[in-house]
């Protein structure tokens, strides 16, 4: 039987407005196994939440389209699905853990009736007493006192709603979970033992899991593959080791490693990347990062690069394409 549990090709969305038409995502190509973790790294605007609301098929009804591209979760075709299909498979399936967890919760309503919510919806013909029993389990298993369900969201802190909100996803044992940022507006010490819980929910309920962050260090913590994400593209995509200890990387991988401080460095400085993402309303003719790479040739400006791929390390530039090395040696 086939591992494969999400793939997602060609993927192309787009947000309409009055003003412009931006071209958020333009050909996503990525596929998550069976328990595996794939990090979504880039940085803010590049695409890596629009991807996930695209799963969920959440993105903006008026705004937000699919404009091309397949979507297939364990065989079932996504795009096209009808929306009480979706309802049935978001939540039971399918979860996601939002960055804010004060905007996720309902104030008016305590915990455990938000956890026992999600339980009643996708499991109608359940008892009173189980889903009582169902949420007190689910809060023991991030951590929390079952007799503080009574609670309103406001009576606990940061981490412990962070904490509820992964109950709430888990609470129906989803084969994938998608993790927006779910630590950013946590303290480190709060954030590894939030990560360290979900790593540990994840082995115990063998659950697959997209983690969206701009932050390499959560990766390095958590995830086995990794997808690098630059202005709707995937640049770079490969396994943990690959994108940590490999010898090749698309200049904007090397970028975001240059921008991290360094302990055993000298340097009074970290070294940024210069320039801004480009427009995402003017689709562009050659690589997106062209303007801002220190490597950019002729043909980058004109051209988009194929991905090339090294034992499924994938690396989207032209600098490990024989077309741009003759280019280069043209030049």
């Amino acid at each position: 039987m086939s591992e494969r549990l999400l793939e997602i090709k060609n993927l192309h969305v787009m947000y309409k407005t009055d003003e412009d038409d931006v071209y958020a995502l333009n050909g996503i190509n990525l596929h998550l196994d069976k328990g595996e973790t794939l990090g979504l790294v880039g940085e803010t605007g590049a695409g890596k939440t629009t991807i996930a609301l695209s799963i969920l098929k959440l993105l903006p009804e008026q705004t937000g389209f699919i404009t091309d591209g397949e979507i297939q979760f364990d065989g079932k075709d996504i795009v096209h699905m009808k929306e009480e299909e979706m309802r049935n498979l978001r939540g039971n399936d399918i979860s996601m853990i939002f960055a804010d967890p004060m905007s996720a919760l309902n104030p008016l309503h305590t915990v455990g009736n938000q956890i026992a919510e999600v339980i009643e919806l996708h499991n109608p013909g359940m008892k009173h007493e189980e889903v009582e029993k169902k949420v007190d389990e689910m809060m023991e298993l991030v951590g929390i006192p079952a007799e503080r369900k009574t609670e309103y969201p406001h009576q606990f802190s940061g981490g412990m709603r962070q904490r509820i909100v992964i109950a709430i996803a888990l609470s129906c044992n989803p084969r994938l979970l998608l993790a927006d940022e779910p630590t950013t507006a946590l303290d480190v010490t709060i954030q590894a033992q939030v990560l360290k819980m979900m790593d540990d929910l994840k082995e115990r309920l063998n659950t697959a899991m997209i983690m969206i962050t701009h932050d390499l260090g959560v990766v390095a913590q958590i995830c086995s593959s990794v997808a690098i994400i630059y202005a709707g593209e995937i640049v770079e995509y490969g396994k943990i080791e690959d994108i940590y200890e490999g010898d090749k990387h698309h200049p904007y991988t090397v970028g975001l490693f240059g921008s991290i401080p360094d302990i055993t460095s000298t340097a009074k400085r970290l070294t940024p990347i210069d320039g801004l993402m480009p427009d995402p309303t003017k689709p562009l003719p050659g690589c997106r990062f062209a303007d801002r790479c220190p490597h950019a040739m002729e043909i980058c400006h004109t051209k988009s690069p194929e991905a090339v791929d090294f034992n499924g390390h994938r690396i989207k530039c032209f600098l490990y394409s024989q077309e741009g090395k003759t280019k280069e040696e043209g030049q």
